[in-house]
């Protein structure tokens, strides 16, 4: 039998690792070896030597050459050669067409060890942005060339493309059928007619590509700077900074001002007789059968009308009376020419976002506020103004997509809305964040700036967080081109609501929308009313308005309200005083100027209406038990931070409330039980009195009324509760009630 080893030292023990550790190590380096020599092996470099008579010739030996500069190389695959002025097609993962750019030079590895290498692109008409100003004369298979400049790796050279000028593309493909042979050159021959710039949408003279020189650095500089002096607008040049340009009423439009807009009542415009719409005449019936070999096919037209004669009057005259006017313009969702108050705020997103477009780079811009501060109106100005310097070619052109937290059922929607942006295909979210980690993480040659209005942020927080890390995340990449504008109503949701991860990448570049002032209010009504005849509002109603709602919270939108509001009312006291039908001497009188005019006694009504709606109504006139039971609830809430809580929590919340009734009434009726409350109380006063172990039938019908939500479990202890309504209205309600306050709640 072999003899037993004994114990190991822990010399031998040392030394046994030390030749394991050495064996490990030297493994590695082989396999690194193989894999640089098999990632070396892949391609054939052609490197540019100079001869000492001067003349320039090329080399697949580094060592014989005397300049490290690479003109070319070789795919040792499939044995593609491909030089510096070469056109070539390049293919990524996730996209199904493919590009078709011109080799400009080698620049290296990047940081996953692919080589690089700057490509000169060409663009076809699909992907020409801007409708307005793209050519309807493009054949197929027709290429411009471009000033963009991007980097790819060679990896996604798929093969050679073949530019051609027209006639030879004609004489190359005469047929309008191609045959099986001849598609795989077809589809990697293209014409070149013109050069194109995509940013501004201009275009050179029509060019000869059989002209062109491209074969070295310097032929292909000459071209870049032929391209840009001809497509570049003379307007462009300048640096990006502040401009206001005027634009029309009629430029703006949002989704809001659709359904108002399609109220007001217009006259349309008598037809010209220049129209093309004419009375048809009536289709000729064939007298015989018409057999196959006619080429004519007599095709039955539809039954058309000849369109009556209408007329469209004045804009000053669609209104007809200035009570109407003022109530148009005082309404939030119509667009006013300017927006005052907010010009320091519109500056520094204007400048912000035009230097990000400008650039060509991503970004992150983090707007907070109050409601009704003009965020978003602010953001949706700005915009315009940029289109109004893209039209004017003083801008490169970009894409806009607004994103709402209110108007989408769930936020990962938000992919699905970016996806169609940017490409127009409507997909479901899982498959659109896929394409857009292949968008953004991979190269294009023709990508265009993306603008992304996210706005009510608060309502795209995902329990994971991953729509906002993903939204935050992609602007930081190379080349995402992406410009995200996060509006939010609270100034601290980055550090309260959102992770490390993801407030760490909004940056610095934060603005704040404070709430107006009762001076800035009242130069927004004056804005909004001025030019209404007859002076309806008197000053000191707007004032009042206006101190009133910035003592509050300085909302634009509730003093608009309030405004119009007061003007409904002034107009309703102006018909009483006028007659309906007025007499033929009276037609045309204008109403008397202490008829129907908005005073500070009008304000205060309107104010009256809007804190005194039926649903306040409701809440005061509840009896004591849903009181307390609501009260409970809220402050279990506010306690707890969660909308959702036990009913026998609820219930035990509202015991503790009962101990602090200063008045002690509440306490002796809420906490005996029924055999000493008969020995004290009179059966009449028992009948009115609630109780704590019978709030479950005021819940029963909270939950009937539609006030809070409850678990169909016949008010069990262990049924969830929430409530239905918002907090406001329920802290509005209660502010004033005596019996509430004694109870301790406050507001």
């Amino acid at each position: 039998m072999p003899r037993k080893a004994g114990p190991q030292t822990p010399k031998q023990k040392q030394a046994q690792k030390s030749a394991l550790a050495k064996k490990v190590l030297d493994a590695a380096l082989e396999n690194s070896d193989q894999e640089g020599e098999e990632e070396h092996s892949r391609w054939e470099w052609i490197y540019e030597t100079t001869l000492k008579n001067g003349k320039i010739s090329t080399t697949k030996d580094r060592s014989k050459s005397q300049s490290e500069k690479k003109v070319g190389f070789v795919r040792r695959a499939d044995g593609l050669e491909c030089r510096i002025g070469d056109c070539v097609m390049l293919t990524a993962p996730g996209n199904n067409s493919d590009w078709v750019g011109m080799i400009k030079g080698f620049v290296g590895q990047d940081h996953d060890g692919d080589e690089l290498a700057e490509f000169l692109w060409f663009s076809n008409e699909k992907e020409i942005h801007n409708k307005v100003k793209k050519r309807t004369d493009f054949l197929p298979n027709e290429l411009y060339i471009t000033v963009g400049i991007d980097e790819s790796p060679i990896e996604a050279i798929k093969c050679k493309a073949i530019i051609l000028t027209e006639k030879a593309f004609n004489s190359r493909f005469p047929a309008k059928k191609i045959s099986r042979q001849d598609k795989e050159e077809y589809n990697r021959t293209f014409i070149c007619r013109r050069g194109c710039n995509t940013g501004t949408t201009t275009y050179t003279e029509e060019l000869n590509w059989d002209e062109i020189e491209h074969r070295t650095d310097e032929d292909i500089e000459k071209l870049i700077q032929k391209l840009t002096s001809e497509t570049v607008s003379r307007k462009r040049g300048r640096k990006p900074g502040f401009k206001v340009v005027k634009r029309k009423k009629e430029d703006y439009h949002s989704e809001e001002d659709e359904d108002f807009e399609d109220d007001i009542v217009k006259t349309p415009r008598k037809k010209q007789k220049h129209s093309a719409i004419t009375t048809p005449r009536k289709p000729k019936t064939p007298t015989k059968l018409l057999t196959p070999s006619h080429k004519r096919i007599v095709v039955k037209k539809p039954l058309e009308f000849t369109p009556l004669g209408t007329r469209i009057l004045d804009a000053d005259h669609v209104y007809s009376s200035p009570f109407q006017t003022a109530r148009s313009r005082l309404h939030v969702a119509s667009v006013p020419d300017t927006l005052p108050c907010r010009e320091d705020e519109f500056a520094s997103v204007y400048s912000h976002l035009e230097a990000a477009i400008y650039e060509g780079t991503g970004s992150c811009i983090y707007i907070s506020g109050t409601p009704g501060t003009g965020k978003t109106a602010t953001v949706r100005e700005v915009v315009a103004q940029l289109n109004a310097s893209v039209q004017a070619e003083e801008l490169d052109d970009f894409i806009f997509v607004e994103i709402n937290g209110m108007k989408v059922t769930d936020p990962h929607q938000s992919y699905s809305l970016l996806w169609e942006a940017l490409k127009g295909d409507r997909v479901s979210p899982s498959h659109a964040l896929d394409l857009l980690e292949r968008e953004f993480n991979h190269p294009s040659p023709r990508r265009v700036p993306c603008v992304v209005l996210m706005d009510e942020l608060d309502q795209l927080v995902t329990k994971n967080q991953s729509v906002m890390y993903n939204f935050f995340n992609w602007p930081g990449l190379r080349h995402s081109k992406l410009i995200v504008l996060a509006v939010a109503n609270t100034m601290d949701l980055p550090e309260r609501t959102l992770s490390n991860k993801i407030s760490s990448r909004l940056g610095l570049t934060r603005i704040t929308f404070p709430g107006y002032t009762h001076d800035q209010l009242m130069k927004i009504i004056q804005s909004r009313l001025l030019g209404v005849p007859g002076d309806i509002v008197e000053p000191d109603a707007i004032q009042f308005a206006s101190r009133k709602v910035a003592a509050v919270s300085g909302d634009a939108r509730r003093c608009l309200d309030i405004c119009r509001r007061a003007v409904e009312l002034a107009e309703a006291e102006s018909q009483n005083i006028v007659p309906n039908t007025p007499s033929k001497s009276g037609k045309g009188e204008k109403i008397s100027r202490s008829a129907g005019r908005v005073t500070i006694a009008t304000i205060k009504r309107a104010i009256n209406e809007a804190t005194t709606s039926p649903l306040q109504l409701y809440l005061r006139g509840l009896p004591l038990a849903a009181k307390i039971l609501l009260a409970a609830l809220l402050v279990r809430t506010r306690r707890t931070g969660v909308a959702e809580s036990v009913l026998g929590d609820v219930l035990d919340e509202a015991r503790r409330m009962a101990k602090m009734d200063t008045g002690g009434k509440t306490s002796e009726f809420l906490l005996k039980d029924d055999a000493q409350r008969t020995k004290t109380a009179s059966s009449t006063q028992v009948t009115k009195t609630a109780r704590v172990l019978g709030m479950g039938l005021s819940a029963v019908d909270l939950m009937e009324a539609g006030i809070i939500g409850l678990e169909a479990r016949k008010a069990d202890r262990t049924g969830k509760i929430r409530l239905s309504i918002g907090d406001e209205d329920l802290k509005l309600a209660f502010k004033d009630d005596p019996e509430i306050k004694d109870l301790g709640f406050t507001v």
